[in-house]
């Protein structure tokens, strides 16, 4: 389905030069757009892939105006990176089929669970006792809500999703298929050459405006809850431990694993394939570069890295063996240094 460009202005904004009556029939990257395209130039650095795109309409900053203004049909704003992120939000709205309402036949929904209005509930989930669902929840197919489970209105939770007893997720919350929340953090005692289970009481509390990529697990706490704050993003394949506190608007790329009560502030990014060990500390605006090992509390905002550099083997094995020597030319350094120092000391006397 195709969108008058005037459409588009007059529920986002910006300026429009050229046509209002322009049909767009796609959003698309530069590299492919065509003539029925909308793409965008975030930043003048990028003015010469103005010349050389193919789309029918972009959308620039101020400073570019000119430029695609000569080439043919433009919207204006400040932003234009977030314009066309809120322009994919409202593409999708239009154009994505409406998830009716209602209960499907073969789904198993607990006499005591509270559902709201325009809740969706998907072919054999199960709802268990005394789940509440706000109004306009959305549960795909095979999705399991175990007993007390509340999830805020507006939150959609897409196919094969588990979310287990007593936690807690916030409203407008998208959750991907094959997340586990709640599942029980790894708690052991050792003894005898043994592991004794320790049960794990708390649950997970998960704040509003929250999105959980496909296949993360979020353990629930052992005595208190783990908690994600408001406005997190976490990408698909997370592992976060129990009783981890993440503050709000934090974002994790893929594969990172956050390992048990650790902390991490407010505003926060950790790159793909991060890791950060139990019971450490990240400050608000703490940002960590991808694959590093976060092995210490981070008390002040910055980027951090910790990761050794990729090179040939024969390299790496060498400087892996040099890294090796270091403590022991440390202490020869420190006592070189100390003989260094009497001997100097000897001469004034």
């Amino acid at each position: 389905m195709a969108a008058l460009l005037n459409h588009i202005v007059q529920a986002l904004g910006g300026a429009l030069h050229g046509s209002p009556d322009r049909s767009i029939h796609r959003l698309a990257p530069l590299d492919t757009a065509g003539p029925a395209d909308l793409s965008f130039v975030s930043h003048p650095r990028y003015a010469r892939q103005i010349d050389t795109t193919q789309a029918g309409v972009l959308i620039v900053p101020p400073a570019l105006q000119a430029a695609a203004s000569a080439r043919g049909d433009c919207i204006v704003t400040d932003d234009p990176y977030l314009y066309f992120a809120r322009l994919t939000q409202w593409w999708k709205q239009q154009h994505a089929a409406a998830q009716p309402a209602g209960i499907h036949p073969s789904a198993v929904v607990d006499a005591s669970a509270v559902v709201g209005e325009g809740v969706s509930i998907g072919p054999f989930a199960v709802v268990g006792p005394g789940v509440r669902l706000g109004n306009g929840v959305s549960l795909g197919a095979h999705t399991v809500l175990e007993a007390g489970v509340a999830v805020g209105e507006g939150s959609r939770l897409y196919g094969q999703v588990t979310v287990r007893e007593a936690c807690s997720l916030g409203q407008r919350c998208i959750v991907h298929p094959g997340v586990v929340i709640g599942a029980d953090g790894f708690g052991f005692a050792p003894h005898g050459g043994q592991w004794i289970k320790i049960e794990q009481l708390g649950a997970v509390r998960i704040g509003d405006d929250v999105e959980i990529g496909a296949n993360c697990c979020i353990d629930r706490g052992a005595l208190d809850d783990t908690v994600i704050g408001n406005g997190v993003k976490l990408d698909n394949l997370i592992q976060i431990g129990h009783n981890v506190k993440i503050g709000d608007h934090t974002a994790m790329a893929g594969c990172v694993g956050v390992a048990g009560s650790a902390t991490i502030g407010a505003r926060c990014t950790v790159g793909g394939g991060a890791i950060v060990l139990g019971h450490l500390t990240l400050a608000d605006g703490v940002h960590i570069s991808a694959a590093s090992v976060v092995t210490r509390s981070i008390l002040q905002p910055g980027q951090y890295t910790g990761m050794f550099p990729i090179d040939d083997n024969a390299a790496w094995e060498k400087n892996a063996a040099s890294l090796k020597q270091l403590n022991r030319l440390r202490e020869r350094l420190k006592a070189a240094e100390h003989a260094i120092a009497q001997a100097l000391h000897k001469n004034t006397d």
